[in-house]
């Protein structure tokens, strides 16, 4: 625990003696107005075709850039091409307009003139990439831990490992084996893999460096293709007792006809389930790495404004508030997936409602 302290306490002067440093140059060149907290914000909490170096807000690792014309070729390149403005194919990233940020194209207008459009792009970006080590992270440990089993028995693991087996005893125990019961086992591999897999997003999110500081979860397209899976998983399996309760449920008649009101209601309950688990990992998640980095922008921001002796105070609160904010994030990492985890596994338990009397029934007959 010492050591920790004192890394930390380490990284903390380092930036307290650096940051103001750095901020006062910028100042110099182009004075207060030359940060733009809510550019850095968003370029940070966005996507891209490379990958940050730490330290460096121009420089980025590359990644490959996958696009088709207007004509119908496609197009396999580096994205340092097309850093710092840089062109090549005809292909650019937009400053400004509706495609900022992305690979666009120039294409003939029918008038003798040119107009840019959006090619089908089908890039390695940052979220991408991240989510494939993400992905990757999760299924060696899975393979590492039924290795282990297969070489060592049912001899405990230890370290790592151990701690990795803790966890899915857990929230197999714990979580979806009290709630599904016999149905246990046909949707532990999905709760499984969704825990770890969102576990390993946030982690890695939380991460400065490669490869980590993509904000996955972050990212509403990432948490609503999860919802999207909980959701197909509840309503394909379902039982017939569970589509019963929706489109015929057991309240007084008069309040599914002639209006079907409950029934109406039931049926919209389907989707606001998904839409929940989206916007509540979403909102969190994002809501965390911002306060981060505007904890960090204060600390330049006040620096342009107020000299190197202001700057030195606020860096020494910002760096103390942004540490206690990621060891909070750390925990909520946790928690997200837990959560996300055990309402996921709730909404598949209310799907299998009355399955066990119908299957019963079935094999009396």
């Amino acid at each position: 625990m010492k050591k920790v302290l004192t890394i930390l306490s380490l990284v903390m002067l380092f930036f307290a003696a650096s940051a103001p440093i750095a901020a006062a140059q910028e100042a110099e060149e182009g004075g207060a107005s030359a940060i733009n907290p809510k550019e850095i914000i968003f370029e940070h909490l966005g996507d891209g075709y490379g990958w940050e170096v730490p330290f460096s807000h121009s420089h980025r690792i590359p990644l490959p850039v996958i696009v088709r014309d207007y004509e119908g070729g496609w197009h396999l390149f580096s994205s340092s091409r097309l850093m710092h403005g840089g062109e090549y194919e005809g292909f650019k990233i937009a400053e400004g307009g509706d495609y900022n940020g992305k690979v666009v194209g120039e294409r003939p207008d029918g008038n003798g003139g040119m107009v840019q459009y959006r090619p089908l792009d089908l890039s390695i970006t940052k979220n991408v990439a991240a989510l494939i080590i993400s992905a990757l992270v999760v299924a060696l440990m899975a393979f590492w831990l039924v290795g282990w089993y297969k070489r060592n028995g049912m001899k405990a693991p230890r370290k790592g490992l151990g701690a990795f087996e803790v966890t899915v005893a857990y929230i197999y125990d714990g979580v979806i084996k009290p709630t599904l019961g016999a149905k246990a086992k046909k949707f532990a591999p999905y709760l499984l893999t969704v825990f770890f897999f969102i576990l390993t997003m946030n982690l890695l999110g939380l991460i400065v460096i490669f490869p980590g500081g993509a904000n996955l979860t972050g990212n509403l397209a990432v948490t609503l293709v999860l919802s999207i899976f909980t959701f197909l998983l509840t309503n394909l399996f379902g039982t017939k007792h569970y589509w019963k309760d929706i489109f015929w449920p057991d309240v007084p008649w008069w309040l599914k006809v002639p209006v079907p009101m409950m029934p109406v209601i039931e049926l919209f309950g389907i989707f606001t389930k998904p839409a929940a688990l989206t916007v509540r990992l979403f909102a969190n998640m994002m809501g965390g790495h911002m306060i981060v980095i505007v904890l960090t922008l204060l600390i330049f921001i006040f620096t342009a404004i107020g000299g190197l002796a202001i700057g030195g105070v606020t860096t020494v609160v910002s760096m103390l508030f942004s540490v206690f904010m990621l060891l909070i994030d750390t925990l909520v990492s946790f928690i997200q997936a837990y959560v996300f985890t055990m309402l996921s596994t709730l909404f598949i338990s209310l799907a299998q409602a009355g399955g066990e009397h119908e299957e019963a029934v079935t094999e009396a007959k």
